[in-house]
């Protein structure tokens, strides 16, 4: 009779188990499924969510410690089978959300509410060691593969990652430790890097101590990245704010960036891997950028430029404290092209240089460059530009029989700083023209005269980015 009741017993609590185990996976389920709840939840976005679930769901712990590394990527990959029934999106609420690198899905979106802070896990072994970008022919630091970036994707679409400026932190002082010793040895890991995907929206966050890169879009197309904030000290290396990469039909808009690096540098591989990739960054657009960073440049059009550069429109930048205003780098080895650039409205306060352009930016992926790939820069506009506090208005360095040609520059205004440089012009292998400028620039931009100070072209045709709308999306969660 004992023993029948153990039994008994024993059957009775494997039952419990079970439904208790039931119960939690449908509660689970319908906390995933059910938007009914007391929270309301507002944002501008290129698409709205018909599934919301949050990383507690998940068994995410925010308190700064507790590794969430797999949370997030159970969650993302059980939020991923929403992907054809309206998407889905995965709220990170305030806390401190320590993780390692995790890759995110099609139809998603990551959403950092006020307070929310995704912490870059400094353990080595939570980030994976994959391929070098085939433009690039292996990694930057270090010769070989590279760390995968701490939210990464490819082959995705739509794919949004926004908040409430909700912040993502590398906590990057370990690599760059780790770089200035020379102790690397794959190239250091960025914040955000999506590959091959389309239909990618980054907005409204906060980046802090990135590794290297913070957003590394590349392969990609119809890219909106506004309302970012991106702070390194300015002496961290390679901490670049936004790097196109092989990217076509680009919008940047309202980013507020301070960086150890360029700004925002538009790229497209490098020397002879990104001759052979052959993938160009085009219809870019820029718009409304303050940036500091006093040892780079605001805007940088390479180095890394084989693929080619075209039709890049940068409005309404301000610089402070910064080395250079828009600023193109390149070498004999690279190839490619920058061509079809326009700049309209830049302020510039406390320069080094306001214009600099560079033939002889010497490195190079390794021994294997093409000494008869020669870049071809032209085309290349600039127009109602003020800077003041300036050390010297013009670098502009083309290469020995490969000038920079197309140049045209109206409207300019430079005050130079107390102890600005003797000659506040150096041209070399360069052709253009110039109205409105003041200091009066080297002659190899003659003067057209005062009459034609909007002489430099700004199209004035928008691109197909711009016609993307933001929708209105609105949630009631329980969160």
């Amino acid at each position: 009779m004992k023993k029948l009741l153990m039994e008994k017993t024993s059957w009775l609590l494997l039952v419990i188990l079970v439904l208790v185990l039931l119960v939690g996976a449908e509660g689970r389920k319908s906390r995933i499924l059910d938007e009914s709840s007391s929270y309301d939840l507002e944002y501008k976005a290129i698409s709205c969510r018909a599934h919301s679930a949050s990383i507690t769901d998940f068994g995410g712990v925010g308190d700064g410690k507790t590794l969430n590394t797999k949370a997030f990527q159970e969650a993302v990959n059980q939020l991923s089978q929403y992907a054809s029934d309206g998407g889905s999106q995965l709220i990170v609420p305030a806390g401190q959300w320590l993780t390692g690198s995790f890759n995110l899905t099609s139809h998603f979106t990551l959403f950092l509410q006020k307070d929310a802070v995704l912490l870059a896990s400094q353990e080595i072994n939570e980030w994976a060691v994959i391929d070098p970008l085939p433009s690039y022919g292996h990694g930057r630091d270090a010769a070989g593969g590279r760390y995968i970036s701490l939210l990464f994707g490819t082959n995705l679409t739509d794919v949004i990652i926004t908040g409430e400026n909700g912040t993502i932190d590398g906590q990057g002082e370990l690599w760059w430790q780790k770089f200035h010793s020379k102790k690397l040895k794959y190239t250091r890991p960025y914040l955000i890097e999506l590959m091959h995907s389309d239909n990618i929206q980054i907005s409204d966050l906060t980046l802090v101590n990135s590794p290297s890169w913070n957003i590394h879009p590349v392969y990609s197309s119809n890219i909106i990245i506004q309302g970012i904030t991106i702070l390194a000290p300015v002496k961290s290396p390679n901490t670049d704010g936004i790097n196109p990469d092989s990217c076509t039909n680009v919008r940047l808009e309202d980013n507020y960036i301070v960086s150890g690096d360029d700004c925002v540098a538009v790229k497209s591989g490098w020397d002879e891997y990104g001759i052979k990739y052959g993938m160009p960054t085009s219809q870019l657009v820029i718009r409304r950028l303050t940036c500091i960073s006093p040892y780079s440049a605001a805007i940088a059009l390479g180095s890394e430029m084989s693929g080619g550069i075209q039709d890049v429109r940068a409005e309404d930048i301000t610089a402070i404290n910064t080395e250079s205003g828009v600023r193109i780098k390149t070498a004999v080895g690279r190839g490619g092209f920058v061509k079809d650039v326009y700049v309209k409205g830049m302020t510039l306060h406390t320069m080094k240089w306001v214009f600099w352009m560079t033939g002889n930016y010497g490195s190079h992926a390794d021994t294997h460059w093409d000494p008869n790939a020669l870049p071809e820069i032209k085309g290349i506009n600039y127009r109602d530009v003020v800077a003041e506090n300036v050390s010297m208005a013009a670098r502009l360095e083309g290469i020995s029989g490969d000038p920079f040609t197309g140049i045209c520059m109206s409207n300019v205004t430079i005050s130079m700083a107390k102890k600005a440089k003797k000659y506040p012009w150096t041209c070399t292998d360069i052709e253009g023209i110039t109205s409105g400028v003041q200091p009066p620039p080297c002659q190899l931009l003659p003067d057209q005269g005062p009459e034609k100070s909007e002489m430099c072209d700004f199209p004035t045709e928008s691109l197909p980015i711009d016609n993307i709308e933001m929708q209105r999306c609105s949630y009631r969660l329980n969160y």
